[in-house]
């Protein structure tokens, strides 16, 4: 598998989850209801809603919101209709850029999505223009704390991971998406301290980006991460070490 672009591991380190927690709960909120719809209220049954269950749990999302959040999904409780997006374009230096969102307005998510990109030296894209280049692979994110990395690698191949990768303090574990849960679990054995699991889309091949353009690439990500209805936004740009510390420096 060819390298990640490193911008989940960046939304981690940042504590973006910390500073926008009104925000996240909203994100949490959309996913649980469009899991619940589509694979109906229980989690032992629906393998998308156990993952955006445990997500929200991680995320420390209150057990009432969780189940409110399912019974809005299920028709249980009245809530507005959403729609699964899955939005691409291209970023600066040619970068490919997938933005996954959840809507109750599909028109206005779509001008506001390619207003941040025709704003930010991008441009939105066809369908299917871009997303040949990502496969889809869980993503198991463990914090190494006190831990031996190369311990902890060896710990994530033997619960059954396809790739493991370093990232500052963070260790990004990749599964198939069949072999995400399993291999979530087999880590929570071990005692890991697990950040997230996700399922996430993996840039098959990096494209580097020199300082000015990386920089430009991380802001425009950021700005769609901003948008309420936008849950997930992938690319396969790969950034300078020197342009992460800045841009880690000037979130701080």
């Amino acid at each position: 598998m060819s390298g990640h672009s490193k911008w989940s591991s960046i939304k981690h380190q940042k504590g973006v989850a910390d500073a926008r927690r009104g925000q996240l709960f909203t994100k949490l909120t959309r996913e649980l209801i469009i899991a619940a719809r589509e694979g109906g209220g229980n989690p032992d049954t629906n393998f998308r809603l156990r993952l955006a269950v445990q997500k929200a749990r991680d995320n420390n999302m209150p057990q009432d919101n969780i189940e409110r959040a399912i019974k809005r999904g299920t028709g249980e409780l009245e809530g507005a209709s959403l729609t699964e997006m899955i939005l691409e374009g291209y970023g600066p230096g040619g970068t490919a850029i997938l933005v996954n969102a959840l809507t109750d307005n599909r028109n206005r998510t779509i001008q506001d999505v390619r207003n941040i990109f025709t704003r930010n030296n991008g441009s939105l894209g066809e369908n299917g223009c871009v997303a040949w280049l990502f496969d889809s692979r869980g993503l198991v994110t463990v914090r190494t704390g006190n831990l031996d990395t190369d311990e902890l690698e060896l710990a994530a191949i033997d619960a059954g991971a396809e790739d493991v990768k370093v990232e500052g303090d963070l260790v990004e574990v990749y599964t198939t998406p069949e072999d995400l849960e399993s291999v979530r679990a087999k880590l929570e054995e071990n005692n890991l301290d697990i950040a997230s699991a996700e399922l996430s889309m993996v840039p098959k091949t990096l494209v580097p980006l020199e300082d000015k353009t990386a920089m430009q690439a991380l802001k425009l990500m950021d700005k769609l991460e901003d948008i309420d209805e936008v849950q997930n936004v992938f690319s396969n740009a790969d950034f300078p070490d020197s342009v992460l510390q800045e841009y880690q420096a000037q979130q701080a």
